[in-house]
């Protein structure tokens, strides 16, 4: 068997489960993982797929809670966001690489992604970032940044927390609105990426989806009754460790 059908599993139960009582969303630490076993374009496509459809799951569990005003003022401009993100996305995977790196070719691409794996990886390992907000007057630029970022690498959990924790949603409230925006999010940047045609490929990929996916629902099932628990700090600045030693290895060219 092969390992990446045991370890992306269980990193997408353990993230799932995580996502209802940490800052952090499913992508976040999802796609470091992917991105060991499958070239980044794919692997950010395949972390979108499952992360899509453990959202649709966890609306399922949720859908009562969800905030549909802070929705549209947040969400829709998110939309955009999104779709500016998939384009460059799209576009940073064609260009010619940069430099040789250690093991392999590094491109615009991945330096994006290390840039921003550094920079989302030092929010988490810090808590005077990760506890930053912003006011309710901030929503419809912060959809568009976030929606952006979770269109161009699908980092968009941590920034999304920053401009809806001053709302005023309740804690099952704010954790049910999220996942409507990373629905809308992931709705949006999918079609831009299935317009590549080297991402065509992951149709070849579904075992490693099926399984990805099966274990996400079982995290997000049994997450969902610890959501009164508090924040996982620990798992946090495990998941900021994480972040940066694969955007070090992304932008030398070992994975």
């Amino acid at each position: 068997m092969e390992a990446s059908l045991v370890i992306i599993p269980l990193v997408a139960m353990g993230a799932s489960l995580l996502t209802f009582i940490s800052g952090f969303g499913l992508g976040t630490l999802l796609l470091p993982v992917f991105a060991v076993f499958f070239p980044l374009e794919v692997a950010i496509l395949l972390t979108a797929i499952v992360h899509l459809l453990n959202n649709l799951f966890k609306f399922g569990l949720l859908w009562k809670e969800v905030n549909w005003p802070v929705v549209l003022r947040y969400g829709i401009p998110g939309i955009v966001g999104a779709f500016l993100g998939a384009r460059l996305m799209q576009l940073l995977g064609t260009r010619s690489p940069l430099f040789q790196g250690m093991l392999q070719p590094v491109d615009p691409l991945d330096i994006t992604i290390a840039a921003l794996m550094l920079i989302f990886g030092s929010i988490e390992l810090s808590t005077r970032l990760s506890a930053r907000s912003f006011p309710p007057s901030f929503l419809l630029p912060g959809g568009i940044i976030s929606g952006f970022f979770g269109g161009l690498s699908g980092h968009q959990g941590a920034l999304r927390s920053m401009f809806l924790l001053r709302v005023g949603l309740e804690k099952q409230a704010f954790l049910a609105t999220g996942i409507v925006i990373a629905c809308l999010v992931d709705l949006t940047r999918l079609p831009v990426y299935l317009a590549s045609e080297e991402l065509h490929q992951v149709k070849d990929q579904w075992p490693i989806l099926l399984v990805s996916t099966v274990a996400a629902f079982a995290g997000a099932w049994f997450g969902k009754s610890l959501i009164p628990k508090v924040t996982l700090s620990i798992a946090q600045n495990l998941v900021g460790v994480l972040l940066i030693v694969i955007a070090l290895l992304l932008s030398t060219g070992v994975i």
